[in-house]
C-alpha cells in the first residue's frame, strides 16, 4: 500500500497533538504521521512518544534544539523519503489545517505533482484572525506573487501534499529559508521544476489551544526573500 506521511513540526503543542493525530489517521488508512519535535519544554515530545507507542502509523523525530520551521521540515521530509513515502504532506499542528481536507488532497495528488491548500482561492477563507493580520497576509501574498511571478494564490500556505519524485529532484539542502519564507521558496522551486500544481480551497481556523509562533522576524524574512528568489531565478542559480 502506498504511504502518505504527514510531516508535523511541533513546538509546545502538547494540548493539540493527542487530539490532532487520531483525527489525521482517521481520514485515510494510507496516512501516517511523522512528528518532528524541537525539544518542546511543555512535554510535546513525551506525548508524541506515547502516541507512537500506541500506533504503528505514528513516528517521532526528536530534535535537540529549536532552529526554525524550515529546518524542521527539511529534516522531516528527508526522514519521510527515507521511510518510503510516496506522498508527503506538510501540515501545522494547531488545527489551522483541517484534517478533513486530506482525502481531497490524496485524491487530487493522483493527477498532480503538488496539491496545495489555499486561503485565498475563493475569496478569503480565514476564520478568527483579526482584520489587520488578514490584510497583512493577503497583501503580503499579492506582493510575493508580483515579485516572483508565481501563479499561486496562497504563496505562504504550509498545507500541501507533494509527490516524492518532486522532493527527490528539488535538493532540499539548497532550501535555506525558514518560517513562511520556507513555503515561498518551495513554491518558487516547484515552479522552476515545472511541477504540475493544483490549489484547493480550505477554511483556515486560527488556533484555540497553545500560542502562535508567528513573529515580525518571520514576516520580514518573507519580504526580503521574494526579490532574492527572483534574482536567483533570473540568473539560473536556483
Amino acid at each position: 500500500m502506498s504511504r502518505a506521511i504527514v510531516v508535523l513540526p511541533t513546538y509546545n503543542e502538547a494540548e493539540n497533538l493527542p487530539l490532532l493525530v487520531p483525527e489525521i489517521l482517521g481520514q485515510d488508512e494510507r496516512l501516517e504521521v511523522l512528528i518532528v519535535d524541537d525539544d518542546s519544554p511543555d512535554g510535546t515530545g513525551k506525548c508524541a512518544d506515547a502516541l507512537a507507542a500506541g500506533d504503528r502509523r505514528v513516528h517521532v523525530l526528536h530534535r535537540s534544539a529549536r532552529s526554525g520551521l524550515g529546518v524542521a521540515y527539511r529534516e522531516g521530509i528527508a526522514r519521510a523519503l527515507h521511510m518510503g513515502a510516496r506522498w508527503i504532506v506538510q501540515m501545522d499542528a494547531d488545527f489551522s489545517h483541517p484534517p478533513a481536507t486530506l482525502p481531497k488532497m490524496l485524491s487530487e495528488i493522483e493527477h498532480y505533482d503538488v496539491v496545495s491548500g489555499s486561503r485565498y482561492l475563493q475569496g478569503i477563507t480565514v476564520v478568527n484572525w483579526p482584520i489587520e493580520r488578514i490584510l497583512i497576509s493577503y497583501f503580503g501574498n499579492a506582493y510575493v506573487r508580483r515579485v516572483t511571478g508565481l501563479a499561486v494564490t496562497d504563496t505562504t500556505s504550509g498545507f500541501r501534499c507533494v509527490r516524492r519524485e518532486v522532493f527527490e529532484r528539488l535538493d532540499l539542502s539548497r532550501v535555506r529559508a525558514n518560517g513562511y519564507a520556507f513555503q515561498i521558496e518551495l513554491n518558487v522551486r516547484f515552479a522552476e521544476l515545472g511541477a504540475r500544481l493544483l490549489e484547493i480551497p480550505f477554511f483556515f481556523l486560527d488556533r484555540t489551544r497553545g500560542t502562535s509562533k508567528l513573529s515580525w522576524r518571520i514576516g520580514f524574512e518573507a519580504l526580503w526573500l521574494a526579490p532574492r528568489l527572483r534574482l536567483a531565478r533570473a540568473l539560473g542559480r536556483l
